[in-house]
């Protein structure tokens, strides 16, 4: 393994299905030529069908793996996903100061697409208050950003709204996915704590076998950043990534089926990711 490959790590439930959580953060690490490590921070029985039990892993357990992974990598990135209670979002927030690891991708993982609950709700405070502030992004699909600000997201405007709420929380960026609406075009709005807004616009793709993309998309933008890539490059990455691993159907199980980890690098896209960049005020008026 070469020295100069970049040292990422995950920090997520296990999918037995293989589609979500740390199989799906590991597959994209190597695609990506980063190095992963891990966290496992709960077991789901789980497969394209639905989650069928999620067992937490103990404080204790977590806390090892954490402290095994600081003492002996140089961590460039860190991406967080199925955290699922308080003690473990406090660990994981501790962890990241004390081995000062940066690049941090918080991909709040609430709700399965099955709607078995994937974080506690207690926790939510606990994730707004102790992980976010440690964040470079955050990642919520359109249920998620309601969830965090309590708002209903139905509009465009109302997509700045819940961005600036989640800035509001100490977050440095936020990356709002659009997959859940129901447009001809998938549109993921981006903006940052200067008021700078990217919109990644691609053209929905007609499948069920979309399980894991949240978790796919963040950990391609982990290994984007642990190699030191702009955010906005990285970004586009992601969304290129996303896209190609969308519209190149695999099939496996009888539900909702998992993406194509391996599409972008054999088969790259089909269509062309729209970026446009412009910057916004989202204090100006009072609208919030």
């Amino acid at each position: 393994m070469s020295d100069s490959m970049p040292c990422v790590l995950t920090n997520a439930g296990s999918d037995s299905g293989g589609g979500a959580g740390i199989q799906a953060d590991i597959k994209s690490f190597q695609e990506r030529d980063v190095f992963g490590t891990s966290v496992i921070t709960a077991i789901t029985a789980q497969n394209t069908c639905g989650v069928q039990g999620v067992y937490p892993v103990e404080a204790k357990a977590v806390q090892q793996q954490l402290q095994s992974v600081g003492e002996d990598f140089f961590i460039s990135a860190v991406k967080t996903g199925m955290l699922f209670n308080t003690d473990t979002i406090a660990l994981v927030a501790n962890a990241i100061s004390e081995y000062r690891w940066k690049n941090i991708v918080v991909d709040p993982v609430m709700v399965s697409t099955s709607g078995h609950i994937l974080l506690e709700e207690e926790a939510i405070d606990t994730l707004k208050t102790k992980l976010f502030p440690l964040a470079r992004i955050v990642t919520p699909n359109i249920p998620e950003a309601e969830h965090l600000t309590g708002l209903k997201i139905e509009k465009d405007i109302d997509i700045l709204k819940a961005a600036e709420r989640i800035l509001s929380m100490g977050v440095k960026s936020v990356l709002i996915k659009g997959g859940h609406k129901k447009d001809e075009y998938a549109e993921d709005v981006y903006v940052d704590e200067k008021g700078v807004c990217i919109r990644f616009s691609s053209k929905r793709i007609d499948t069920k076998n979309t399980h894991g993309t949240g978790c796919t998309f963040s950990a391609v933008l982990t290994a984007e950043l642990g190699k030191r890539n702009n955010i906005d490059e990285a970004l586009m990455t992601s969304k290129r990534y996303i896209q190609s691993a969308i519209e190149n159907v695999i099939s496996f199980g009888q539900g909702h089926g998992p993406t194509n980890h391996g599409a972008y690098r054999k088969k790259g896209i089909k269509e062309r990711i729209i970026s446009v960049q412009e910057t916004i005020d989202l204090f100006h008026n009072g609208d919030s």
